[in-house]
């Protein structure tokens, strides 16, 4: 699996961080999952086609112990499996690091 991973973050920050999640409705079924809605004009053309049946397309955010993983394959909410489950453009990939990354600034969060 392709991830972004941020390593060694203080209960502090995990705390801040879960809030954040929580706040936008982000929380999926399982603890310490969160669901990254992917911007419908960075998804790829098949991404788009299949929107209304797969949709809505996330990337998956794993949050363990001191450890924030943000998965770099974008996965269809509705579909288990299609041709639109697939790894994210370089394109959409350095969107989703960059929204994490700002997300870490505006909490005061340094790693």
């Amino acid at each position: 699996m392709r991830l972004y991973q941020l390593e060694d973050l203080t209960s502090d920050n995990i705390a801040a961080i879960t809030a954040r999640f929580n706040e936008m409705e982000l929380a999926g079924a399982m603890e310490g999952i969160y669901w990254l809605p992917c911007p419908h004009d960075l998804l790829s053309d098949t991404q788009k086609e299949h929107t209304d049946e797969c949709g809505p397309h996330c990337m998956a955010v794993e949050i363990d112990g001191g450890t924030l993983r943000l998965e770099l394959l974008v996965r269809a909410r509705n579909k288990l499996r299609c041709e639109c489950v697939a790894y994210a453009s370089a394109e959409l990939r350095a969107h989703m690091i960059q929204y994490i990354d700002d997300m870490l600034t505006e909490l005061n969060i340094y790693v």
